[in-house]
């Protein structure tokens, strides 16, 4: 194996309490992380793409989920029919994903087959062939899936936020682009893009598991000899988008419900106060225990679907409610949020459900570390977002370190009546709101 041109280690026999996490950078760029998990029989891969849809220019909008869907086409050496039998015949589980921030392509298998599995893996991110009668079909498959998703209004009164909230910025337009930017989708444009973004700079390489890291560190340089060094550098992320603080209220007859989306802007991925601000979600509509839950779902019989969602990025981010309702409970529905915004502003969260939240959060994030696949994706999205890595003890102190206080100030912070943003999709007759019914 060549010299690496750089490695760390968070120690080969680190304390059980640590993650046995080492990092190698190849001769060409390509960061390599893998956690050894020895416990387990099987071994997770992915190869993640350090942009997303957010990273496209107007015109191009959707192109990062063509090019993840056109992939697994064929490739210089394999039938997209053959990849699907290797797969098989390891036991793996090939799949991929299209985010705002990054692409990832992930296989998952035993670990007796960490060989077949890179070579597959290797083959379908770097030989693809992206030839024009596959991409013909494939625009037609992703008009469809467009299509499909506009009819599900659960999707798309999200749709309708984000594009509001965030309008006129590439964070606001869809992961899957619009059937007129798909439709002009070319060979040449899907050559160039992919060129732009699959190069080592923009890429990252994670794997945990029952594996050996000098091993497969030296498999992976192999089998990634062909991606050359790239004097390109990594794909410039822009400043943060101005939020929109809009009320959009879009009649859609045919529905039975109305779907509600009441959002604020929030704080980045890797913001200080960020676990006060899961914690916040938590309280407000993470689960059944939640406030909104109880006061709209159990105790009036409001709603069926009632629940908030953090959604942080890099450099910003958004705190939502949604909820189904009919037209005749939306106006009560949108009262009792806002009163439950008000309560959490004015009073201090009780010990006891502070603690409630507290375990529910610390439950979500170790559980949800337990598997290879949890943890090579979070190898990932700690090295993007934080540069760093962090032990479940590092993760559980800094959540028991929230108080009252902290999920006091930043309710205040957040919850303000001129940035909240209020989208409705249904048969809304003449039902209006305007921002003084927004008030908290």
């Amino acid at each position: 194996m060549s010299v690496t041109l750089a490695e760390n280690s968070a120690a080969i026999t680190a304390p059980e309490h640590l993650r046995d996490i080492r990092t190698t950078t190849l001769p060409n760029g390509l960061l390599v992380l893998t956690e050894r998990m020895p416990h387990l029989r099987s071994v997770s891969m992915g190869v993640w793409i350090d942009c997303g849809s957010r990273d496209e220019l107007p015109e191009v909008n959707g192109i990062s989920h063509f090019i993840e869907h056109m992939v697994f086409k064929g490739t210089t050496t394999r039938s997209a029919q053959q990849f699907a039998r290797e797969v098989d015949a390891i036991g793996g589980n090939l799949d991929a994903f299209t985010g705002k921030e990054t692409v990832c392509f992930n296989l998952k298998v035993l670990d007796e087959n960490i060989a077949p599995a890179l070579d597959l893996l290797t083959d379908l991110v770097l030989h693809p062939t992206f030839s024009p009668e596959d991409i013909a079909k494939e625009q037609g498959v992703i008009l469809e899936e467009i299509k499909m998703d506009e009819d599900n209004p659960d999707y798309l009164v999200h749709e309708l936020f984000t594009q509001n909230f965030w309008k006129g910025d590439a964070l606001g337009r869809p992961i899957l682009g619009t059937a007129k930017t798909v439709s002009s989708f070319t060979q040449q444009i899907v050559l160039s893009e992919y060129a732009r973004r699959f190069t080592p700079p923009n890429m990252v390489f994670t794997a945990a598991g029952n594996l050996d890291h000098d091993t497969f560190v030296a498999q992976v340089e192999q089998a990634f000899s062909s991606l050359n060094a790239s004097s390109a550098t990594r794909i410039a992320h822009h400043n943060a988008p101005k939020a929109f603080p809009h009320i959009t209220l879009k009649n859609k007859k045919s529905l039975e419900q109305v779907q509600f989306c009441l959002a604020v802007p929030a704080r980045e991925v890797n913001h200080p106060d960020r676990y006060a601000a899961y914690l916040l979600n938590s309280i407000l509509g993470g689960g059944m225990s939640s406030r909104l839950f109880q006061a709209i779902r159990e105790e009036r019989g409001l709603a069926y679907s009632i629940y908030s969602e953090l959604n942080p990025f890099r450099d910003t981010g958004s705190l939502a409610v949604y909820a189904g309702c009919s037209r005749e409970n939306t106006r009560a529905v949108l009262a009792l949020t806002l009163a439950e915004f008000t309560r959490i502003k004015q009073e201090p969260v009780a010990p006891d459900e502070l603690d409630r939240a507290k375990n529910q959060l610390k439950g979500n994030m170790v559980l949800g570390l337990e598997s290879s696949g949890s943890r090579m994706s979070s190898l990932a999205r700690q090295q993007m977002y934080f540069n760093r890595f962090f032990s479940v003890d590092e993760i559980t102190a800094e959540v028991n370190a929230v108080t009252a206080e902290d999920l006091q100030r930043i309710a205040n912070d957040l919850l303000h009546c001129d940035n909240m943003a209020l989208t409705l999709l249904g048969n809304l007759g003449d039902l209006k709101l305007t921002r003084a019914d927004l008030a908290c």
